[in-house]
């Protein structure tokens, strides 16, 4: 399986390029924009309640403990890097579709 080109391995799991999009209607990911995966979020980008409802959202749809989600790169930027221990490309493509 190829993994999508926002998606890559790493040591302690897979890191996931994310583009965001806060104070949507709903929380949501949304495919891809510009080789990251789209996401929205009903958060808006303020004291970090847009970081926090990434972390969250992904670790719902991953089944796995918000701890493992840790924003590694943008953090006050739409771009952002996200590493998730502890899971496969494969894991993860499958748990976000």
């Amino acid at each position: 399986m190829v993994a999508p080109p926002w998606l890559s391995e790493h040591p302690q799991g897979v890191r996931i390029s994310v583009r965001i999009v806060p104070r949507a209607a709903r929380d949501e990911v949304g495919g891809e924009r510009q080789g990251a995966l789209l996401v929205r979020l009903t958060a808006p980008p303020a004291e970090n309640r847009a970081n926090d409802a990434l972390r969250k959202l992904l670790a719902d749809r991953l089944r796995i403990p918000r701890g493992r989600v840790e924003i590694v790169g943008g953090r006050r930027s739409r771009t952002k890097v996200v590493r998730v221990a502890g899971l496969t490309p494969a894991q993860v493509t499958a748990g976000l579709r």
